[in-house]
């Protein structure tokens, strides 16, 4: 078997009080620069561990690379209720414990729009965001639904918790929802991702029935308000959130640009990782 062409990556895990006597699981590289540090808003579900090719992107690159686990997943107190807008004060808390001050953020899927909320609610922190596969909010001026291979458990997030918890008991994934570049993507370089969904459902379902209420509800916040350049990365296949909703938010974010990947769907526009970082890097120049 050929070697890997880098060794693997292994990030440190601490408990973080926010607070309100809340813990969150804190996922740390600590190798790498501080100016900014990355902070990895993860998808949904999965348990806020770093993943290897985030790892190796960053440590490539110098970059000293932070995630944690959403209330509810990986180990971190749940918190029933919560919006999307709160994800800015975990994370202003997480940057206090470590020391951090200049921050980018990356969030993919169900952590884009946390990685926005913190773009638009820390702007003396956050210098760049970017948002990959992620969903604009529910709005009139959308065709929201529009595109995705199965909208049922999103449609029962509308009705409320209890609702979205209920259909959490017999859910169960709708495999048209990723396309021929997404399953190699998870055979491959993103082998992990599946490892670490894995690991988040083993958990329970508290996390994502919480992402999913908090996506369909009010966020919090306006994304007309998000200060710092933003970078949307979106694949044409897309049948989980569609295309549609990158062409929304490109439209409301005063900074934004829009990278098109004809190819990809939902996982596999993660490849762009890398020149996504890059790209923060470039921005993120006092």
């Amino acid at each position: 078997m050929t070697p890997p062409p880098y060794p693997p990556r292994v990030a440190t895990a601490r408990d973080v009080e926010v607070g309100d006597g809340r813990l969150l699981r804190v996922h740390d590289s600590a190798a790498g620069g501080d100016d900014p540090a990355l902070v990895w808003h993860h998808g949904s579900p999965q348990t806020g561990a770093l993943l290897e090719p985030v790892l190796a992107a960053a440590a490539r690159r110098g970059v000293r690379v932070v995630s944690y686990g959403r209330p509810g997943y990986g180990g971190s107190t749940p918190s029933p209720g919560r919006d999307v807008a709160s994800a800015a004060g975990d994370v202003a808390a997480v940057a206090d414990a470590l020391g951090l001050s200049r921050l980018a953020v990356m969030g993919a899927s169900g952590g884009a729009p946390h990685a926005l909320a913190c773009a638009a609610l820390l702007p003396d922190r956050v210098v760049g965001a970017v948002s990959l596969a992620g969903p604009a909010p529910l709005t009139e001026d959308l065709d929201w639904f529009e595109g995705m291979a199965d909208e049922r458990p999103l449609r029962a997030a509308r009705l409320g918790r209890p609702a979205r918890a209920r259909y959490a008991e017999q859910d169960e994934f709708d495999e048209s929802s990723f396309v021929d570049t997404d399953w190699a993507a998870l055979a491959g370089p993103w082998a992990s991702l599946g490892e670490d969904v894995g690991r988040a459902e083993a958990g329970g379902a508290d996390g994502l029935v919480d992402d999913d209420v908090a996506l369909v509800a009010p966020w919090g916040f306006d994304v007309a308000h998000v200060p710092c350049p933003v970078l949307l990365v979106h694949g044409s296949r897309d049948r989980v959130v569609p295309p549609s909703h990158s062409d929304w938010l490109l439209g409301r974010c005063p900074r934004a640009e829009l990278w098109v990947r004809p190819r990809d769907g939902h996982v596999a526009v993660l490849e762009a990782v890398p020149v996504a970082l890059d790209w923060l890097l470039e921005v993120s120049r006092p």
